[in-house]
């Protein structure tokens, strides 16, 4: 099997040893994103809407680090510090970025530390 790591300075750079991305079978394979700043790491906005943006905005130049978008992801996960508070903000957001048909998702509840949201995908790669 071959893995390529897929990495951008459009995105915050990975804080231990892993990659932003790693395509390997036909599949991109993502890291966490976060609403941290790609250049100063500082956590970008306050609320679950103002940080789901800048996740989802992180997200997106991982997937287009590798030529991919949001149209190409078939999965996701998703960590919410506070679900019960934050899913309804999140969910309205996060719809700004996917469209139909809808990527699978899985929502948990997850400690964060100073930030509010944690995303990471799977898209598919389309055949040359």
């Amino acid at each position: 099997m071959l893995r390529t790591q897929v990495t951008t300075d459009k995105a915050p750079v990975p804080a231990g040893p892993y990659s932003q991305a790693v395509a390997a079978n036909g599949f991109l394979f993502t890291a966490g994103q976060t609403p941290h700043h790609p250049v100063t790491d500082q956590t970008v906005g306050h609320t679950i809407e103002e940080q789901t943006r800048a996740a989802m905005e992180n997200l997106a130049a991982v997937l287009g680090a590798h030529g991919l978008d949001f149209s190409h992801v078939v999965k996701a996960t998703v960590h919410l510090q506070d679900p019960a508070r934050d899913f309804d903000g999140f969910n309205a957001t996060y719809k700004e970025f996917v469209t139909a048909p809808y990527p699978a998702r899985t929502t948990v509840g997850s400690h964060l530390g100073d930030f509010l949201v944690e995303i990471d995908a799977v898209a598919v790669i389309p055949s040359p």
